[in-house]
């Protein structure tokens, strides 16, 4: 679909981005793109603090990329935007949140270095997103840099489809290298002994076929022929004519108006529409449409598919907010593993530094800040030291704000073994509502899904959707530790209303009961993040290293053996390998290394002891009941959450319908009998 500008050209429009394991060379990439398509007079530097993209005065100062920018350029037929990631794993968050809205992937990989710990991090989040990706192996201008070595660890670790597209390579080879990537492709070059250029395009679209490119980015080399191949081989997607737009990145631009940055995926979005959240009927006007390159933007009345910009006015939008046709991403794969809590050095009192950090989550969900009211405290989670360092700096720049952090804690999870019912009723004096809820263990990874299976003549349309949102709206804790809750399915299978007495409130209390009640009849299970780890130490010390591993509850592969050095991976509980990279460094006196991706989570190697060190008491949580409130007598009690099925309402969603048929006897006939007599009306 080819979209017409105000110029007058049919032009290709494509959102790429560029991402790579910290000090591939990505921002000198993304410089010689501007200094090739003739954005920029001159390249600029990293290491000079003059870099296009890099404008926060942190990212200059310290040389690496924190927040993801943008770019527009021309090329031949195609109006690129380029969107620039951070590299270094502690901000790969940041980097995951951009691939929502791209349509290609340039993976920048370092030839001296070739495939490192955050590059298989990466490779997975193009995977799970379905994203093309082109590979630009840089810096091969330096001692040490060897391209048939990395090549076939390329094709070895990521994907045997990776094809050498260097110009040197002659045409039939070329095409040879292609067709083994594909059947399709197979029969065509040996039908014709060529390839149309569309049916290499639609392969890479496909992720069947990744070109590979290898250059010089600082001297500008191979630069010119990677940019061909971007135009030749990507293809626009199709975009349909009903609005849609996903929401990517919030910021705060100098003057302090908030930014929504998004890209339109269906139809067009024009300055003073509303845009309006899913099942919310009002709405907020775009007061601006502003397209970035860099520092710089240009507004716009109007913007079509395929577009990325920030829109100003807007408040409701978080990251990740699917609008109009648009649905709502999925949970990210990459999240912190650590809990900090803050210490205001300055005086600042909680509630106005609760202010400034709610600012910076809106820009960074994952930061999780949250006021703990038992220790009145602070707390919010990160990745690692270095997003604690820019955090810090950040507070004190943008807020004036002085502060320190506590020791990072690991973030435990928790989930259930068997499918429960969890049931939910919330009856004060004129209240009213009952939810049952079906709760199922999902997969490992699966986060949580929120569906219904209640029928509209049990439970109208209206408040089963109310139910959901309800689901939707908390962060649901788990009865071990008072942990979030993770890889569970949870479906509402049933509830009731009164005609008179049910406000939406009741529904949220009864739902959020529902939830704790089946949680507390399952069996649960604490589960703990666990890194992949890449190990690399000098042959000497081989023996140390497979020694801590296991001390660590670890597992790993059959050592890799080169000349001087020995390379395990493997997998071990983040929590035990928190500071190890620190013993690394002095038992190998510098020579080793040790990278830690997170794998996921799994069941906690010593749960018991996490469960008796942090002392959660489920019953005694009076912000998470597990009991209900049903009434009696004209007025409303509590029943102990293991009693409340001898005094629900509605029939058992595990059990036969026939052997839950409610007696004349039942405390929920009196209690209809209550209704009619005391409000005059017929309960339903």
């Amino acid at each position: 679909m080819n979209i017409i500008y105000e110029t007058g050209f049919k032009m290709k429009k494509i959102s790429v981005g560029i991402l790579a394991h910290v000090d591939s060379g990505k921002t000198t990439l993304s410089e010689a793109f501007m200094y090739a398509s003739g954005v920029i007079d001159k390249p600029g530097r990293v290491d000079h603090g003059n870099s296009f993209l890099d404008t926060f005065e942190l990212e200059r100062s310290r040389g690496i990329t924190i927040f993801s920018k943008q770019a527009v350029f021309k090329y031949n037929n195609t109006q690129f935007t380029l969107l620039d990631t951070p590299g270094h794993i502690d901000f790969s968050a940041e980097a995951e949140r951009t691939l929502q809205v791209l349509d290609y992937a340039v993976l920048v990989i370092s030839g001296t270095s070739g495939v490192q710990g955050h590059t298989y991090t990466l490779w997975r989040l193009l995977s799970r997103y379905n994203i093309p990706v082109f590979i630009y192996v840089n810096k091969m201008d330096l001692d040490g840099a060897d391209k048939e070595a990395v090549l076939s660890q390329l094709k070895e670790k990521l994907s045997d489809s990776i094809v050498d597209f260097s110009k040197d390579i002659p045409v039939n080879q070329l095409y040879e290298n292609i067709a083994l990537c594909d059947d399709k492709l197979l029969e065509s070059y040996y039908e014709n002994e060529t390839l149309k250029t569309e049916d290499i395009a639609s392969a890479v679209r496909e992720r069947k076929l990744f070109p590979c490119f290898f250059g010089s980015a600082l001297k500008f080399a191979g630069v010119q022929e990677f940019l061909q191949g971007l135009d030749r081989y990507t293809v626009m997607p199709s975009y349909g004519s009903e609005f849609g737009a996903k929401v990517y990145k919030i910021a705060e631009d100098s003057q302090g108006n908030r930014l929504t940055f998004l890209k339109i995926t269906g139809g067009s979005l024009g300055v003073r529409e509303v845009l309006k959240s899913k099942g919310n009927t009002e709405g907020e006007k775009v007061n601006q449409i502003r397209i970035y390159s860099g520092e710089r933007f240009t507004t716009t009345d109007r913007v079509t598919a395929g577009t990325i910009c920030a829109v100003t006015g807007i408040s409701f939008a978080h990251t990740g907010d699917g609008l109009g046709a648009e649905p709502n991403s999925a949970l990210p794969m990459l999240e912190p593993v650590l809990t900090y809590t803050v210490q205001l050095l300055d005086g600042t009192d909680a509630h106005t530094a609760m202010k400034c950090f709610k600012i910076l989550q809106e820009e960074d969900p994952q930061l999780n800040v949250v006021w703990n009211e038992a220790t009145e405290e602070i707390q919010l989670q990160l990745m690692g030291d270095i997003q604690l360092e820019i955090l810090k700096s950040i507070l004190s720049e943008r807020f004036n704000l002085q502060v320190a952090f506590g020791t990072g804690s690991i973030i435990y999870k928790e989930t259930i073994k068997n499918t429960v019912e969890g049931v939910g009723h919330f009856e004060p004096l004129r209240h009213y509502a009952e939810v049952h809820l079906l709760l199922r263990p999902g997969k490992r990874g699966s986060g949580l899904t929120f569906t219904s299976e209640c029928r509209e003549d049990v439970l109208d349309k209206n408040w089963q959707r109310l139910i959901l949102t309800h689901l939707q709206e908390k962060t649901h804790i788990g009865v071990l530790t008072g942990s979030p809750i993770t890889d569970i399915e949870i479906a509402l299978v049933s509830g009731k209303a009164h005609p008179k007495h049910t406000e939406g409130g009741d529904f949220r209390q009864a739902t959020y009961r529902a939830v704790r009640q089946g949680l507390r009849s399952a069996e649960s299970l604490l589960l703990e993040p666990v890194y992949n780890f890449t190990l690399e130490v000098p042959s000497e010390n081989v023996g140390r290293a497979m020694s801590d591993i296991q001390r660590m509850y670890g597992s790993f592969a059959p050592p890799e053996n080169g000349s001087e050095t020995v390379v395990l991976t493997g997998t071990a509980p983040a929590v035990t390998m928190a500071n190890y990279s620190k013993e690394v460094a002095q038992y190998t006196h510098g020579r080793g290394s040790l990278v830690c991706v997170l794998k996921g989570y799994e069941p906690c190697h010593n749960a018991e002891e996490v469960i008796e060190s942090i002392g959660y008491n489920c019953d005694t949580d009076s912000d998470n009941p597990c009991d209900s409130v049903f009434c009696s007598h004209g007025a409303g009690h509590t029943v102990k959450w293991d009693d409340v099925p001898k005094y629900m309402h509605l029939p058992s969603a595990l059990q036969p319908e026939e052997d839950t048929q409610p007696q004349l006897t039942r405390a929920s006939d009196r209690v209809f009998a209550r209704f009619e007599t005391q409000s005059g009306d017929i309960f339903v």
